[in-house]
């Protein structure tokens, strides 16, 4: 969800944070900075006042667009037959624990 809210380009963390529904403070914080160390985004520290802190896409985060589209059409064709595998799993375990 970084990632793709990040490719339209730089966003401060609140930003971030109020675009990702439910995301800690604290999930955000390691999701960026692991998504730093990998080298797909970019923290720039403005010196002002107070100090301003954007983070966007490197080229590197750019290339998983591609995949990360695919992936979401994937996920929109087949969410009913998953939800439906999903219930059916949770019926059969209720019926194992009677």
């Amino acid at each position: 969800m970084v990632v793709g809210n990040l490719s339209d380009g730089p966003m401060r963390f609140n930003a971030l944070q109020r675009a990702i529904a439910g995301v800690s403070h604290r999930m955000l914080t390691l999701t960026l900075r692991g998504l730093e160390r990998d080298g797909l985004v970019k923290r720039t520290v403005f010196a002002t006042v107070p100090p301003r802190v954007d983070y966007e896409l490197t080229k590197l985060g750019h290339s998983l667009r591609p995949p990360l589209e695919v992936l979401a059409g994937w996920v929109q064709t087949n969410r009913t037959s998953v939800e439906e595998a999903r219930k059916a799993f949770d019926q059969s375990e209720a019926q194992d624990d009677t």
